[in-house]
């Protein structure tokens, strides 16, 4: 059971984060905000963090082709920024005290950086005409604050299973 409570984990957190939209109230919602969830790659964080680095990279790169053929109408954004923030985020920690707060800033720095880099390549390939101040105010603050909920609402669950994950393969 243990070999498939992270596909589970992460396939969850795949399915939940389309239907989240349909599950909230829809008064939330408007025309000037866009709101982002990013539980997914929150969970990615935390496994790169204290579970395995390595392990964290695979499901980010296996996810981000999913969340692409799923969501995306160009391969290669997800699969590209997926693992690569994990790695930076992992980077960040090592160089930082691995306390929840800490982790907290850093996870929506990560997702400023996975917003930013989906944002620019929009931009560049002309899918998007929203100029940058208007990212800014109708995507990029609403996405971070919605994400700072799920950040500390999951955060201590995520950080003792994945402390545990890692125990389990450090004792194998």
């Amino acid at each position: 059971m243990r070999r498939f409570l992270l596909p589970i984990i992460f396939t969850a957190c795949f399915i939940f984060e389309s239907i989240f939209l349909e599950l909230m109230p829809s008064k939330f919602f408007s025309h000037e905000r866009i709101l982002v969830p990013h539980l997914l790659i929150i969970t990615l964080f935390f496994l790169t963090i204290y579970g395995s680095r390595n392990l964290g990279i695979i499901y980010s790169f296996i996810f981000g082709l999913l969340f692409d053929v799923v969501y995306t109408e160009i391969i290669g954004i997800y699969i590209f920024m997926f693992p690569l923030i994990s790695y930076i985020v992992s980077k960040i920690m090592k160089v930082l005290q691995t306390n929840l707060l800490i982790m907290t800033v850093v996870t929506l720095f990560g997702i400023t950086l996975l917003e930013f880099g989906v944002y620019e390549m929009n931009f560049l390939i002309h899918k998007t005409s929203m100029d940058f101040s208007s990212f800014n105010q109708s995507r990029l603050l609403p996405t971070l604050l919605l994400n700072l909920v799920f950040t500390i609402i999951v955060a201590y669950p995520l950080k003792r299973q994945f402390e545990q994950l890692a125990d389990q393969l450090r004792n194998e």
